[in-house]
């Protein structure tokens, strides 16, 4: 199966494979995951990985919400566009697609910097750190990325290096159900998309909300995992954006994407 096939069904896995991987990291991590979990600025890469990923993606900014940014992405002109999925010898490259939450919440960003400016941002499910990026870029003072993929953590170095930007610190496991962080402000774009993970992210959130004050911004362009569960009721949307062609393609013909702020009850029990 050529990856143009894989790309069609990277979304579909993303709500299997994806989700039970947040859900089986909650606990201990192995000593090889141990041992990349945490990067920071002038932490050097793996040169065998860095050099896998600088061959097999490629730099763009078209085709997305924000050509601001320059991100490593999977396109029709890289090899494993039509290699058979099982020759990538890391786990499956979500981070390598700008998923189109992700596009509208870094677009929001970077039109409202006043959102970030001189705060401390946590970007979850980071993926390629375009959210993050925007972050850095619009003023925040602090930011972590967060993603459980390695490879992801070093596909965002990467990026930082290509917009100019020293690497923000980049944690590697599982945050949801940890200790609620002192954030200002937590992002999270596409994540939605399996009921137990969902469930897992509105409990952490909303505890976050309740001990930290913290703001959350949701991006999704309505998907049905997103839209029927029931966090979706405690949401106001901020803003809407018409996806570009490019991402409609990607996206099964998704046109829109929306910022969404989220906003609980405080008569919601946290249980």
């Amino acid at each position: 199966m050529a990856f143009c096939g894989w790309k069609q069904l990277l979304p579909l896995c993303r709500q299997s494979t994806l989700a039970k991987a947040w859900r089986s990291r909650r606990g201990g991590l192995s000593l090889r995951w141990k041992r990349c979990c945490h990067w920071s600025t002038g932490k050097s890469l793996d040169p065998e990985v860095k050099a896998f990923l600088e061959e097999n993606t490629e730099v763009t900014n078209s085709g997305h919400l924000t050509p601001e940014i320059r991100l490593r992405l999977l396109t029709p002109r890289c090899r494993f566009w039509r290699e058979k999925p099982d020759l990538w010898p890391y786990g499956d490259p979500f981070w390598a697609i700008y998923w189109p939450g992700g596009q509208a919440l870094s677009r929001y960003i970077l039109d409202n910097p006043r959102v970030v400016k001189g705060r401390s941002v946590l970007d979850l499910g980071s993926g390629c750190g375009a959210t993050a990026i925007a972050a850095v870029m619009s003023g925040a003072s602090q930011v972590l990325a967060n993603d459980i993929d390695p490879i992801a953590g070093m596909a965002m170095i990467l990026n930082c290096e290509l917009n100019h930007l020293n690497p923000f610190p980049i944690t590697i496991k599982n945050i949801i159900n940890s200790e609620v962080g002192n954030w200002d402000l937590i992002v999270l774009g596409d994540m939605f998309y399996d009921e137990q993970l969902a469930d897992g992210l509105h409990h952490w959130l909303r505890k976050c909300i309740r001990i930290q004050q913290t703001e959350v911004l949701i991006g999704d362009p309505g998907r049905h995992q997103f839209l029927s569960h029931s966090i979706h009721s405690q949401l106001h949307k901020v803003i809407e954006y018409s996806l570009p062609e490019y991402t409609r393609q990607e996206n099964y013909g998704l046109t829109s994407s929306i910022v969404w702020s989220y906003q609980p009850s405080n008569s919601l029990e946290d249980c």
